[in-house]
């Protein structure tokens, strides 16, 4: 069976995408690997074995182009309303809290946030199959 272990991103600027995934999300570096063209960060926390890998281009200058293929990744919170308001009080800017209701039932609540470089990330409060 397969096991899910990481998802990568491009990143433009490496000190900008490391603050903000530790302040958002509280993800700190597990491993940093610099190579000669390129650097790899793998950014993980205590709550899940699941790392985040930001790659830094040294030759790029410009922002990346999401396109229209790219949706979000998604973490869960125990308390969807207190991460709202701390990420809020850090100036990230999240985005409303949303209810999601299914078949007349609660399915999801969450709010999204975008990293600096324009990549949605969706926090979903603990509930259901949003474990």
């Amino acid at each position: 069976m397969a096991k899910s272990i990481h998802s990568m991103i491009r990143v433009l600027e490496e000190a900008r995408s490391v603050d903000f995934y530790q302040r958002a999300l509280g993800l700190s570096v597990a491993e940093r690997l610099d190579f000669e063209t390129f650097t790899l960060v793998y950014l993980s926390n205590a709550e899940s074995e699941f790392e985040l890998e930001l790659t830094i281009n040294k030759d790029r200058a410009e922002p990346y182009q999401l396109g229209d293929g790219y949706g979000h990744f998604a973490v869960s919170v125990d308390d969807l309303d207190t991460e709202h308001a701390r990420v809020t009080d850090l100036g990230l800017a999240p985005g409303k809290i949303v209810a999601f209701n299914r078949d007349g039932g609660l399915l999801a609540r969450f709010f999204f946030l975008t990293d600096p470089d324009g990549y949605k990330i969706e926090v979903l409060q603990r509930h259901g199959r949003y474990k």
